[in-house]
């Protein structure tokens, strides 16, 4: 297991591994060793995995556990009346719950860390192969109920881990995470990976010929989120979010991506995004683009010929470069990127802090704005390493002639926060959702 130390008066991030095993030989006597580990792979508070750092642990794992010889599976649990109990809770009682369960997840992992929450009462882990389900069961259940009235059950069931590739693990993972997610225990769940990589082939083509058809046929619609302008505190601009249906358009984005698909789908967006600023003068908004994208000379020609179609909308564009997708050729992106500055358009980069993006994109692309990650943002207001963080991107940004974007600003504290980092605009709940609304005013704020 890797544990994640409490940190010294300098500020440092520490974490050891912790490897015990029983001395049968020796009286039942437990060795016990320590050894100095990667920060990077210890959860902090000992909390879960998100879902992303589950996927990439868990194909991490399975690479090396086959070449060690050992064998894995996929274990997935439901833990009925967990919701219940949290609801009648104390938040103290509530806290010491999540802390348990956390912990209890984290002891049947491989390694002591791959373990993640899909839902309220849902959750996955890698754990060796060779012993029953039962008993994991069994485990989890005492450790969860201990001290409390007992009120939680456990069923769990497992899918054998054995890929040949890792994008096929990954997909194949997804499908019987989704799978369990959506069907819970008893579901028709694969038996083995490949199974699961078969089913999860047919159900994508299914969707991908629906979302190419969503995509052609313009079956979507935008949202959008007010973006402020803190020396004022006025409207700056709207992001314009695309939306199919009701749900939640993540999945078919990371799909569009995925299947080639998402070229077009940002070409459709920028389309319906150019017709609404014909038709609201003043407005300004703000249009994502993937690098995968970005890197397509087909896509700026076409962006470059639409934007010029409508010459009423030029100045009140902005494309905001998502890290979906990393860029390869930074020189390619920045001509492309150039191209549509060329036809009135600034150009912000998206989640900086985050993923693929590096102090590499400010140095080789021409910017406009930069949108901080809003990991930082939350964390701004408490000071420490995430406050220094900010108020030195700032600065530097000042210097580069680059204007700041602070997202994820739910309170009044974290807009006082960015506020005193020197940051020029900012974006978050605290000034609303997004939505259909295109008439926001300070008075919308959040209460």
């Amino acid at each position: 297991m890797i544990a994640r130390l409490a940190a010294p008066r300098d500020g440092g991030d520490r974490a050891v591994s912790i490897c015990a095993f029983r001395l049968p030989e020796n009286a039942g006597a437990v060795s016990c060793s320590l050894s100095r580990a990667s920060t990077g792979n210890a959860p902090r508070s000992g909390a879960l995995q998100d879902r992303e750092a589950f996927e990439e642990l868990a194909v991490t794992l399975l690479k090396t556990a086959q070449s060690d010889g050992h064998e894995l599976e996929l274990a997935m649990v439901d833990m009925e009346g967990l919701e219940a109990a949290r609801k009648g809770a104390s938040p103290a009682d509530r806290a010491a719950l999540d802390r348990k369960l956390s912990g209890a997840l984290r002891a049947e992992a491989y390694g002591g860390a791959a373990a993640t929450a899909l839902g309220d009462e849902r959750f996955a882990l890698v754990r060796a192969r060779g012993e029953a389900m039962s008993a994991l069961v069994q485990r989890v259940t005492k450790l969860v109920n201990a001290g409390t009235a007992g009120q939680i059950t456990a069923t769990a069931e497992a899918v054998p881990l054995k890929s040949d590739g890792d994008r096929q693990a990954v997909r194949a993972l997804r499908y019987c995470l989704d799978t369990f997610l959506k069907e819970g225990p008893g579901a028709n769940m694969p038996t083995t990976l490949s199974d699961a990589l078969s089913k999860s082939m047919e159900k994508t083509l299914d969707e991908v010929g629906a979302l190419g058809s969503a995509i052609r046929n313009r079956e979507f619609h935008l949202v959008y989120q007010p973006v402020i302008a803190l020396q004022t505190g006025g409207l700056h601009h709207y992001e314009a979010l695309v939306r199919f249906g009701d749900g939640s358009p993540f999945p078919l984005i990371r799909m569009a991506e995925e299947m080639d698909l998402i070229e077009s789908l940002d070409l459709a967006i920028l389309e319906r995004a150019l017709e609404t600023l014909v038709q609201r003068p003043g407005l300004k908004l703000a249009v994502n683009v993937s690098g995968r994208t970005i890197a397509s000379s087909d896509f700026i020609e076409n962006a470059t010929r639409a934007i010029a179609a409508y010459p009423k909308a030029r100045g009140r564009l902005m494309f905001e470069l998502t890290e979906s997708a990393a860029l390869e050729d930074l020189k390619v992106a920045d001509r492309h990127l150039g191209a549509l500055r060329d036809q009135g358009c600034e150009i912000c980069l998206d989640d900086f802090g985050a993923g693929a993006a590096s102090l590499a994109y400010l140095q080789q692309l021409r910017l406009d704005v930069l949108k901080i990650d809003g990991r930082y943002i939350r964390d701004l207001q408490r000071g420490g390493r995430e406050a220094t963080f900010v108020k030195h991107l700032v600065s530097m940004c000042q210097e580069l002639k680059i204007r700041t974007l602070a997202e994820m600003v739910e309170t009044e504290e974290a807009e006082a926060a960015v506020r005193e980092a020197g940051v020029d605009y900012a974006q978050g709940w605290f000034y609303g959702a997004a939505s259909d609304d295109l008439d926001w005013s300070p008075g919308k704020k959040a209460a």
